[in-house]
């Protein structure tokens, strides 16, 4: 495993990363914005951790917008975490390739925890 990370869906990312950076003292990189200016990506980068966010999309209620986010090291590690994590769960995207390069998939486990998992290739 490379790492675990929160990963926090907000409305108006791009505001309220800002307001956390000026908490924390964080950089913020790595965003990635759509056309119409909804944040796809970001990340603040407090100490040796780093915080991702993005705009909900509507999709997440409050209580329900900050997952686990993991980067596994392996297209075996990412498959059998998946494979593991989706038993009485429910995934809610399947494990496929992106166009960011990477295997990727979300689902929400059997204890209700939601997990973000990534393989970048």
């Amino acid at each position: 495993m490379r790492s675990a990370n929160p990963y926090i869906f907000v409305e108006n990312c791009v505001e309220i990363i800002e307001y956390y950076r000026n908490i924390l003292n964080g950089e913020i990189r790595n965003v990635q914005q759509t056309e119409d200016g909804k944040c796809l990506h970001a990340e603040l980068v407090v100490g040796d951790s780093i915080i991702h966010f993005s705009d909900d999309f509507g999709k997440t209620k409050q209580g329900d917008n900050v997952r686990v986010s993991l980067e596994c090291e392996s297209e075996e590690e990412i498959t059998r975490i998946y494979n593991d994590l989706s038993v009485s769960g429910i995934v809610t995207v399947e494990l496929q390739e992106t166009f960011w390069g990477a295997l990727h998939a979300n689902l929400v486990d059997q204890f209700g925890v939601g997990w973000l998992l990534n393989y970048q290739k």
